[in-house]
């Protein structure tokens, strides 16, 4: 293992004695994209012990310009991310747990992934998401790192409840819809990907090694403006998550719904929690040959209908590309799974 990590153990602040607490970490990381790729790669490469990674996602080839652990490859095999990147990541390093989750991260279930984890690392792309993950670490007391990139400029900020601000002291209110500019509307490079997850990734290292360097400032950059600063965010006496401990993102009721993916011309419907279970692909794939081309594998089952691709995932949620409007997601999902 030493000799593994030797260019890492020379570095005094980790040494020995912190590459073997590294090894006992457990570290969750939210969303398997551009940022969950790099640091899972990152920290895999460093010696976490434990990886858990959490992706609701299948590989596009667009994913390839940012999206490292990916290849042309997973994409013809039609993958889930989390299941692509775990594959990659054992054959980095065999030392590693790595547990891959094709799951839409939510109320339901996220409280179970807090509670035996030593960090969570927000790679999502929708605030939705990070109030939630805001939410639960606050209420479990978990250290977080949210990290966001978009066109040129990211940004990046520890969260450890009880000493720095949340995320809620910082943005008390949740963008609306339509409000911020995504990678599918305004781009994103990859050296902005690779810059944020630097800085993150080696904050991951410093709250799993308990060092007093770790950063209580936002970190943002815009790699082709050539600007960089640090600020400085107090926490906010009246925040109703870390101050008050209401838990509204948390509290709130999942069951049914939809959901439309930013930027991507799709909508993401769940079935509601007395209708999941686990689907027989091939009797719904015989179902589906009438109707359109069907194609899958033991992770999810795809299907091209009337213009709309649905990307099925085994406990019946359901990604319908071709149409932004949820009520008609919803339609014919009921149409073509009717569940």
């Amino acid at each position: 293992m030493l000799d593994r990590y030797s260019r890492q153990t020379l570095f005094a602040p980790i040494g020995k004695e912190g590459q073997e607490r590294l090894k006992a970490s457990t570290v969750t990381i939210i969303g398997c994209g551009a940022l969950g790729t790099v640091l899972a790669n990152n920290l895999c490469r460093a010696g976490v012990g434990h990886l858990v990674i959490a992706d609701r996602d299948y590989i596009e080839l667009n994913n390839l310009q940012r999206q490292i652990l990916f290849d042309e490859n997973d994409v013809a095999r039609h993958l889930p991310k989390a299941i692509a990147a775990a594959e990659k990541l054992r054959r980095v390093n065999s030392e590693v747990q790595v547990e891959a989750l094709v799951e839409d991260i939510n109320a339901d279930g996220i409280e179970a992934l807090v509670r035996t984890t030593d960090l969570v690392l927000d790679a999502t792309d929708n605030f939705e998401t990070r109030y939630l993950i805001n939410d639960v670490c606050v209420k479990y007391q978990r250290p977080w790192i949210y990290s966001g990139v978009i066109a040129s400029y990211g940004v990046t900020m520890n969260i450890l409840p009880g000493d720095t601000p949340c995320m809620r002291c910082v943005f008390p209110d949740m963008p609306l819809p339509g409000t911020s500019p995504t990678c599918d509307t305004a781009g994103v490079l990859n050296g902005i990907v690779g810059a944020i997850t630097g800085i993150a990734s080696t904050e991951a290292l410093k709250i799993l090694l308990h060092s007093k360097k770790v950063s209580r400032d936002m970190v943002w950059m815009d790699l082709w403006e050539n600007t960089f600063d640090r600020i400085e965010l107090p926490r906010q006496p009246d925040c109703p998550t870390c101050e008050q401990h209401q838990y509204e993102f948390l509290d709130a009721l999942s069951g049914a719904g939809s959901t439309s993916l930013c930027g991507r011309n799709a909508v993401q419907v769940r079935a509601s929690n007395g209708q999941r279970g686990s689907l027989d692909f091939p009797v719904l794939a015989e179902r589906l040959q009438a109707v359109g081309e069907v194609h899958y594998n033991e992770f999810l089952l795809r299907c091209t209908i009337d213009g709309y691709e649905l990307t099925v995932f085994p406990d019946a949620r359901t990604i319908i590309k071709g149409t932004d409007d949820e009520q008609v997601a919803r339609s014919v999902y009921a149409r073509y799974i009717g569940m």
